[in-house]
């Protein structure tokens, strides 16, 4: 029976230094095989020409650099760029590119589909399946920044002067990140880490829907910045529109938000609240947001409601979004109305599938989540 090789994705720095400690290796070999696979890309280890020739055949012989297959490639005419790629099990996830003239945005997934059912939401649509390994969600970032680095003709006209690399990434895809804590911690220490991605802690995003023990374990091992799915500013309608609020209504959350604010000065949180149609778009329901606001560092993102097939909703009329968006900044909220973007090949937010085989029943498969999102 073949020994099932590691998968060097998989480890941050600090389990890399274990990985060759427990081979009788230095601890700086972690950081040259981080450079290999993350800065150059390389997944052949005779290439790792800065290693030993036996710890090069060591390696080949118990490790690699494993990676979802690429089944699609989009490309926008916006100059978004979405993949989906194909896990291990058969099992599809999304990753979207979102290129502007000062950054380069990826949004990636952190599970294969998503269990809490946000009313609003494609992705929810398609069930869950599982988790993804640490070494699946920073694939996708390894791939990501590949295929960039080499883009195809006639991008350029698309993007016109948008940036071609990445800059910052957000936890944003398929899946609630803090319901995968440790896979999603691991691939963002990888991120961060200057040996592979050097990403600043302020330009990689995690976005929740609201799971209150998860951003206080955040705050203790991972501080990165925080995005939380609102969508509503009073607990009747956001338990409709997030079910999660069932579990972890707007005070304890606003509570958490607080805390995770104050372990870095100057911190805002982002809040991110979908326009929905005669739903939660009334001036009312923005004093309401307003009220909350004003009770942590924060700033808002208006996004206009991407439609799906089946969606129960419509997005608000652009004058009522801006109003909306009026009185959160006549009330000194920093409030941005995202531009949607890769509309035309659903990469737009809340738009994302994949092609998820849905394992559980819906309703057992949120109560079991429910229960679980204490620990």
């Amino acid at each position: 029976m073949a020994i099932r090789k590691t998968n060097l994705l998989d480890l941050d720095r600090a389990s890399l230094e274990a990985f060759f400690a427990d081979r009788g290796e230095k601890a700086f070999r972690a950081s040259q095989v981080l450079k290999w696979i993350h800065q150059h890309g390389a997944r052949d280890f005779a290439a790792m020409t800065n290693l030993s020739k036996s710890l090069r055949q060591q390696l080949a012989a118990s490790a690699e650099i494993r990676l979802p297959e690429v089944i699609r490639r989009q490309v926008a005419r916006d100059g978004t760029r979405k993949w989906v790629l194909r896990l291990s099990d058969g099992n599809a996830v999304e990753t979207v590119f979102i290129p502007e003239t000062d950054r380069g945005t990826l949004c990636v997934s952190s599970q294969a589909g998503c269990a809490l059912n946000c009313a609003f939401c494609a992705t929810a649509r398609q069930g869950y399946s599982r988790n993804l390994t640490a070494g699946e969600i920073v694939a996708q970032l390894w791939i990501a920044s590949r295929e960039l680095a080499a883009p195809s003709p006639g991008d350029g006209a698309r993007a016109g002067t948008a940036m071609r690399h990445i800059t910052n990434v957000v936890l944003m895809g398929m899946g609630e990140p803090l319901l995968n804590f440790d896979a999603v911690v691991t691939a963002m220490r990888v991120m961060l880490e200057d040996h592979a991605y050097g990403l600043s802690r302020r330009r990689v995003t995690l976005s929740t829907a609201g799971l209150v023990p998860g951003i206080d374990r955040l705050r203790e091992c991972c501080d990165v910045s925080l995005a939380v799915s609102l969508h509503a500013p009073d607990d009747a309608l956001r338990d409709v529109l997030v079910p999660l609020n069932r579990k972890y209504p707007i005070d304890e959350l606003m509570a958490a938000c607080r805390r995770y604010a104050a372990a870095a000065p100057r911190r805002r949180i982002t809040f991110e609240y979908v326009m929905l149609d005669g739903v939660n778009d009334s001036l009312a329901h923005a004093r309401r947001l307003l009220a909350w606001m004003r009770r942590v560092p924060s700033k808002v993102n208006l996004i206009p409601f991407n439609p799906f097939p089946g969606a129960p909703y419509r997005c608000s009329p652009p004058e009522v979004i801006e109003a909306f968006r009026e009185v959160l900044i006549r009330g000194g909220i920093t409030t941005v109305t995202r531009r949607t973007r890769g509309e035309d090949i659903d990469a737009a937010c809340g738009q994302l599938v994949g092609q998820v085989q849905d394992r559980t029943r819906r309703s057992q498969r949120f109560h079991v989540v429910l229960a679980g999102a204490g620990s």
